[in-house]
């Protein structure tokens, strides 16, 4: 029988494949990032060599954090994302989120800080625009709520107290944490971001809202407001 005629595999890659989902199921923690986000782009690229894609897109994103957390924009100017992958790499993160949100459902949220840290730190430590966001709180500080109030530019995002106090009045909040990431990395608070997190606190109060907390994250990093007796 010819070559031509020989039946072929299903795919030229389906044993490396097989043997890289077994090492994943015996020690998942001890494959590298590449081999991770190989396995990842395994639907999205059925029959093509995903782990050249895996090293390439390491390669020009810089590492396996900053990658899953590109914006979509950002994945389709890379010459080495289609579509099909970029849904992979965004569906991680949707996971991820959901992941460590689900720890801070249910619960008073001030009871368990550490888990509302890890929440914003993969939420949002490592998006390259600075967002804003606002957890609103009943009476016995459950979430209520988790909502982007704004997006800015890489360095800015505009915060309107009125707004705020607003949206808490509809959601009848009791109380709200105000959370925004600061891109550079630098957690520290700007004269600006302090200014504006009074006037929400005094916007607020009168109404009967309290203002927990206003916290700053990035990159692995978080600054309290609370903790620096800012508010």
């Amino acid at each position: 029988m010819s070559e031509a005629g020989k039946k072929q595999p299903k795919h030229a890659h389906a044993g490396h494949r097989s043997r890289l989902r077994t090492r994943f199921m015996e020690a998942p923690g001890a494959l590298p990032d590449y081999e991770i986000l190989e396995m990842m782009l395994f639907a999205a690229n059925p029959r093509g060599d995903t782990k050249a894609q895996a090293k390439q897109l390491l390669a020009e994103f810089g590492s396996f954090a900053k990658l899953i957390n590109a914006d979509r924009a950002r994945l389709q100017a890379s010459p080495h994302a289609g579509e099909a992958a970029i849904a992979a790499i965004k569906l991680v993160k949707e996971a991820a989120t959901r992941l460590v949100r689900a720890e801070v459902a249910d619960r008073p949220v001030l009871s368990g800080w550490q888990a509302l840290l890890d929440y914003l730190q993969v939420a949002m430590g490592e998006n390259a625009i600075e967002q804003f966001r606002i957890l609103f709180l009943d009476r016995k500080n459950t979430l209520i709520a988790d909502e982007v109030q704004q997006q800015g530019t890489v360095d800015q995002t505009p915060v309107y107290p009125r707004e705020v106090v607003k949206r808490a009045l509809e959601l009848h909040a009791s109380a709200i944490i105000m959370v925004h990431n600061h891109p550079s990395g630098d957690v520290r608070p700007s004269r600006g971001d302090i200014e504006m997190t009074k006037q929400v606190r005094d916007a607020a109060k009168p109404l009967g809202i309290a203002l927990h907390d206003h916290v700053i994250v990035g990159r692995g990093k978080h600054a309290s407001f609370k903790a620096m007796m800012l508010i």
